[in-house]
């Protein structure tokens, strides 16, 4: 009985991976590729400005002692 379960849950979800899910086209995947990669290199660089900041700010702050 398990087994029939498993069977169908199995032909099920191919079923709709196959028949019911939309997938991208390859130039929607392109573009979208391309947009996570700039807010990627956009958030890396503010994380790398803001880690110049407060190095540069801490060192003023200990030079004062």
């Amino acid at each position: 009985m398990a087994k029939n379960k498993i069977v169908s849950y199995v032909q099920e979800s191919s079923n709709e991976l196959l028949h019911k899910v939309s997938w991208p086209t390859w130039s929607e995947l392109q573009n979208s590729a391309i947009v996570v990669s700039v807010a990627a290199l956009i958030i890396a660089m503010m994380v790398y400005v803001m880690d110049i900041s407060f190095k540069s700010i801490l060192e003023q702050f200990y030079n004062l002692f």
